[in-house]
């Protein structure tokens, strides 16, 4: 009789791998994924205007409840209809003049101003012109022909030194007055309408002058035009002021701030946008 031959009993299967983690010595785990990005840091504006008003006398509100934050070095180009108040309000930022209502705040060291005639002194040099400027704040005597120098220089006029203002023409008259405010070397420069006298030619050439310098300054930068073309070229943002009474109609940030041109086809588009938006408030105004 046969006996049965003996089965070797089955091997068990290994049992899985766990799939929890180790205990740790710390007690509970903890999430070892990578923290969140640290928020980028809010830069408080380096100026800002809070419902600002403005009326001459017993005269017609000018201004009207402006509510502007402007950050530091930021270009920004105000527009508008000629009466609008843009020359005003820019008066009111420099301190030239106080606001009827609401408030504006500016940097303790103050702002720089240039306008659209240079107001250069006929009788001193461009040198002499710039450091007239580092006098008023008390540059010594022995550093203050040769800061005038690198001032002339980074506006590409170093060569003009030692000429008077008759020698010059309009374009480098405005050369010398932008040398001359950033002489003043306040962190904010108000520009009003610096170069609506000025030929087209000069004039571009000029907005690339000025376009360097801002970046190699870092100033900041409230440029008044009613050249809505030059707006867009120059500015990071373009505000439209109303007629009177001036109040912020539209704003239109630009995108692209590098290597644009007044007749490049993004300036024309958008030049054309704001320009419709102006003639619309104009024809609300005169209605």
């Amino acid at each position: 009789m046969a006996h049965p031959r003996p089965t070797t009993p089955p091997t068990s299967a290994a049992p899985p791998a766990s799939t929890a983690p180790a205990p740790s010595l710390l007690g509970p785990s903890f999430d070892l994924a990578a923290p969140p990005a640290p928020a980028e840091p809010v830069v408080p504006p380096l100026v800002r205007l809070h419902g600002v008003g403005k009326r001459f006398g017993a005269g017609p509100l000018v201004l009207d409840g402006v509510s502007l934050d402007i950050a530091p070095g930021e270009f920004v180009c105000l527009i508008g209809a000629s009466g609008c108040g843009k020359s005003t309000l820019l008066n009111l930022i420099a301190g030239l003049d106080a606001a009827s209502t609401g408030s504006i705040e500016t940097p303790a060291e103050g702002t720089a101003v240039m306008f659209q005639e240079s107001a250069l002194m006929p009788w001193l040099t461009a040198s002499r012109n710039v450091e007239l400027a580092l006098q008023l704040r008390g540059v010594a005597r022995a550093q203050r022909r040769e800061r005038a120098r690198e001032l002339l220089d980074i506006v590409n006029l170093a060569d003009a030194a030692d000429k008077r203002p008759h020698e010059l023409s309009g374009g480098m008259r405005q050369r010398v007055a932008l040398a001359r405010a950033l002489a003043q070397d306040r962190p904010v420069l108000l520009m009003d309408e610096p170069f609506a006298a000025l030929d087209a030619i000069t004039r571009d050439l000029l907005h690339e002058e000025l376009e360097r310098v801002w970046r190699a300054t870092g100033r900041t930068i409230v440029f008044v035009t009613h050249n809505v073309r030059e707006a867009v070229r120059l500015g990071q943002r373009v505000i439209l002021l109303s007629s009177r009474p001036g109040r912020i109609a539209d704003e239109w940030r630009v995108p692209g701030t590098t290597a644009r041109r007044i007749e490049s086809p993004e300036v024309s588009k958008l030049s054309a946008e704001i320009t419709d938006r102006l003639r619309k408030e104009i024809r609300r105004n005169a209605a």
